[in-house]
């Protein structure tokens, strides 16, 4: 069941920037707060991406429905990819009333016989977490009975926002598979990546990079993850968190259970995927790594500078606005400066404060009621592109600027030097496009009124 503790001690994280400023804690979940995203939603986008685990919804089929398959993360596991499907115990008003244990018991029997999964992840929710079912209990009885994890992801919705639900997750990983396995090896350049999912293949663009250079990718949590990695990710040799700030409390706890150290990166744009390989490299402190870090980068920068050219002809210059949440209202923000854009303004509205702080060293306004501001600014600055989620594409439409979706429902890499080509090209198709100019117009027989 939901653990009271637990949540309050994951909403006053030392190791989070508010602890520095004197702040009691994270901010406190508010009634209709997780309407932009529930505790739920959050802990199965951060374990989704472990392709060679079931995972499996305790809950009536609606909460699967709503929130299933919300980020494009794909995956090179070989074998079959159950999070394509969506497996959920359909609790209906039976089981509320006479409780769900059998039907979860049956369910997790069912996927063991079919599925033989690497592990499985039992999510709790709203429903299940009011009825009291003893999920616990029968995960620890099937985990003994097939000799698999049977992770319990206690993140009902109403417990708070999808971060939260993001560091439920991390606990939960921590609790029942890190360090529950050992690796034939232990590589001294080892690195965890935490917080990269991996969405449109964004890791795929900088792995190979690292690998270059040396550093081995013992396991990601959870972009392309799997189950036996992440069980060995204790003999790792650092950290790197990847943007995602909600589970810099488990990094923290990896540090003192295993003595693994930690950093922050970013790898969205050029500036910041160099200075992220070396704050990885210079973390290990072998000159020979570093040496070969800074040869590779030359050659990489050489190669993209030459590439991103007729963009910068294009780009060089232009004003944009750009309205997102958390670490990417300055990471992006970095990219679209490296293409030359002048970023005008960038939403903080759902950064943390950190993220806040950093975003001030690259965009001098900060928006933090972007749906009351950006019309006015984009006004105010004779601002050309907006780039955000899809709920902003009717700002764009009406002010007929150029508009880029660069959320989680984007179509392609942006990350690392690839991907910041990926975002020139499709900031340059934007800005050439006509529709944008021509569809906030009248129509021809509307004018003739």
């Amino acid at each position: 069941m939901v653990n009271k503790k637990q949540i309050k001690e994951l909403l006053s994280e030392s190791a989070c920037s508010h602890n520095e400023q004197k702040k009691s804690s994270c901010d406190k979940p508010k009634p209709g707060a997780t309407s932009g995203g529930c505790a739920f939603e959050g802990a199965q986008i951060a374990l989704f991406p472990f392709a060679d685990a079931v995972h499996l919804v305790h809950a009536p089929a609606t909460c699967l429905g709503a929130s299933w398959e919300t980020r494009a993360t794909p995956s090179s596991y070989d074998g079959e990819n159950n999070t394509f499907l969506g497996y959920s115990t359909n609790v209906n008003t039976h089981d509320i009333i006479f409780g769900g244990n059998q039907k979860l018991e049956e369910s997790i029997e069912y996927i063991m016989i079919n599925k033989k999964p690497k592990a499985i992840f039992v999510y709790e929710t709203c429903v299940t977490a009011m009825i009291g079912d003893d999920m616990d209990n029968i995960a620890n009885r099937m985990e003994i009975k097939y000799n698999i994890p049977v992770v319990v992801v206690h993140a009902p919705g109403f417990v708070g926002s999808k971060n939260l639900g993001s560091r439920l997750a991390g606990e939960a990983v921590l609790d029942k598979l890190i360090g529950t396995k050992e690796p034939t090896e232990i590589h001294p350049f080892g690195i965890n990546l935490i917080g990269e999912y991996n969405v449109t293949g964004d890791m795929w663009q900088y792995t190979p990079i690292l690998e270059k250079i040396g550093i081995k990718i013992v396991s990601t949590f959870a972009g392309d993850g799997r189950i036996e990695s992440i069980q060995m990710a204790h003999r790792a040799k650092l950290n790197v968190i990847v943007c995602a700030k909600s589970l810099i409390t488990l990094c923290r706890k990896m540090e003192e259970r295993f003595g693994i150290p930690y950093i922050s990166v970013s790898f969205y744009g050029k500036r910041d995927t160099t200075n992220a390989i070396r704050s990885i490299v210079n973390a290990f402190g072998d000159e020979e790594l570093s040496r070969k870090a800074e040869a590779i980068i030359a050659v990489e920068e050489e190669a993209l500078e030459k590439r991103l050219l007729p963009y910068r002809e294009i780009l060089n210059g232009k004003k944009a606005i750009l309205n997102t949440g958390g670490n990417k209202s300055w990471s992006i923000a970095s990219a679209l400066q490296d293409m030359g854009i002048d970023v005008v303004a960038t939403s903080v509205a759902k950064s943390t404060l950190e993220d806040i702080d950093i975003a001030k060293s690259y965009v001098k306004i900060l928006m933090k009621s972007p749906a009351n501001e950006q019309a006015k600014l984009i006004d105010e600055h004779g601002v050309e592109i907006l780039l955000a989620g899809g709920r902003s594409l009717y700002t764009a439409i009406k002010k007929k600027i150029a508009f880029v979706d660069v959320n989680q429902e984007k179509k392609i890499s942006y990350g690392a030097y690839g991907g910041l080509e990926n975002l020139a090209k499709d900031v340059c198709a934007a800005v050439q496009n006509p529709v944008f100019s021509i569809v906030g117009t009248k129509a021809p027989w509307e004018k003739q009124i």
